[in-house]
């Protein structure tokens, strides 16, 4: 699938401010872009965004070929060392960010946010520190893609304040992590699909902080991606401007034809698929996308044995394409469909298969390894517990549903016993 990417970006200074402390990067070439929004006094947060910006694209750029890998195969494997290449660039940032902080009195205490994302072929990978954002505009839906690393943000997502509440805090600013003011900062990465007609938003807060909930979905639908950035760079003036602004905007073009119509489905289709699982409906866009990025695709002919029973596993099964027999014994029991998923219990424990389930037709199937699972799981500990309580949840309703059997087995047997009973008891 051959893609085109159109990017777009424009800073100002805000009704406000006396000087302009953000910084951006449009680098077609290589397929970087970066808003950065720097803090501290006597410039310290110009100089602190420009020094983000310039040291993790001089990164990035000297192991380019990372990115060329992933470009080129996209793996599972590909895709990690890309996270971890963000992920190191971000660092490198922040740690020459603090040292020059280090070296001048002036700037000590300074830093910035960071969000970036770094293009590879048809993936994307996005890294995150602070609370600038990145929104992704996809079939007619915007999602916000990143978290907010703030003490609200905290708050919010641990369900300690509500959003009310969190409008009216004089905490509003008060931001957990940001690059520089310590040599490392803990850095958020997500791989992303790039799919044409979607259309990426990265902005600082200067900009999001304008915009209500429901509006990011009809401001990115109503405008082109090149003048997206001067249009909402009006409206947060228009509404305030007490911050600088920031924006970046880029639009994913590609031919449409039946290979990307067909990867098209496939990602609308794994989303879909995660959300009717009762594991994984309560999570995010972002924390589902998570999901889906450490996902394996796999094609199987008819006939092929996916899971054989009594053989240990430990992955899960999501059907996006195909139809698939359940086998019990050797014998057909059911059969499974798009949407179908089986090999839940395999994400907790290696346990034997319960049943072979075979390919009846050819079969597209997104498979998610334990190992994988609980790497990411240790990585958001948020994300971590909303999967623990689905799985307890999901534990809970097969005992309900069990036991609620065992009830009816008992019953039948408690009337037949007493049916046998009264028979024996007529014959004498």
């Amino acid at each position: 699938m051959s893609l085109q990417i159109k990017a777009f970006g424009k800073t100002d200074l805000g009704r406000k401010r006396t000087g302009n402390e953000d910084a951006y990067l449009v680098d077609s070439e290589n397929g970087f872009h970066f808003v950065a929004d720097g803090m501290g006094g006597h410039n310290a947060g110009e100089v602190a965004s420009a020094k983000a910006v310039e040291i993790a694209r001089a990164h990035v750029l000297k192991h380019k070929d990372v990115l060329d890998a992933l470009a080129a195969n996209p793996t599972p494997m590909s895709g990690e060392a890309a996270q971890k290449l963000v992920e190191e660039a971000i660092q490198a940032a922040s740690n020459a960010v603090f040292q020059m902080a280090q070296d001048d009195l002036a700037k000590r205490g300074m830093g910035t946010t960071f969000v970036g994302l770094f293009l590879a072929g048809t993936k994307a990978i996005l890294g995150h520190v602070g609370d600038s954002r990145v929104y992704l505009f996809r079939q007619g839906q915007a999602h916000c893609l990143t978290e907010d690393h703030t003490l609200i943000g905290s708050q919010l997502k641990a369900g300690t304040i509500t959003k009310e509440e969190a409008a009216k805090s004089p905490y509003r600013n008060v931001i957990t992590r940001a690059v520089g003011i310590q040599a490392s900062v803990q850095v958020d990465t997500l791989l992303l699909d790039l799919l044409p007609g979607d259309l990426y938003m990265l902005c600082s807060d200067g900009l999001h902080g304008y915009l209500r909930d429901e509006e990011p979905s009809l401001l990115l639908g109503a405008a082109s991606a090149s003048d997206l950035p001067g249009k909402l760079i009006e409206l947060a003036n228009a509404r305030g401007g007490k911050d600088n602004i920031t924006c970046v905007c880029l639009s994913v073009e590609g031919t449409t034809n039946a290979s990307t119509r067909e990867v098209a489905t496939e990602a609308a289709a794994k989303i879909e698929a995660l959300r009717k699982l009762s594991l994984f409906r309560h999570l995010s866009y972002k924390e589902q996308s998570a999901i889906i990025s450490i996902a394996q695709m796999r094609t199987y002919p008819a006939g092929r044995e996916i899971v054989i029973e009594g053989q240990e596993g430990n992955e899960l099964f999501v059907i996006l394409r195909g139809r698939l027999v359940l086998e019990k014994g050797g014998k057909p029991i059911t059969e499974l469909r798009a949407g179908h998923h089986f090999g839940e219990m395999g994400l907790i424990e290696s346990a034997p298969r319960s049943a072979t389930i075979r390919a009846k037709d050819p079969t597209r199937v997104m498979v998610i390894e334990r190992g994988d699972l609980m790497t990411l799981m240790r990585k958001d500990p948020v994300l971590a517990v909303k999967l623990l309580w689905s799985f307890v949840q999901v534990i809970s309703e097969r005992l309900r549903l069990t036991t609620r059997e065992m009830s009816k087995m008992r019953q039948q047997m408690l009337s037949q016993y007493q049916d046998d009973g009264t028979s024996d008891h007529g014959a004498d």
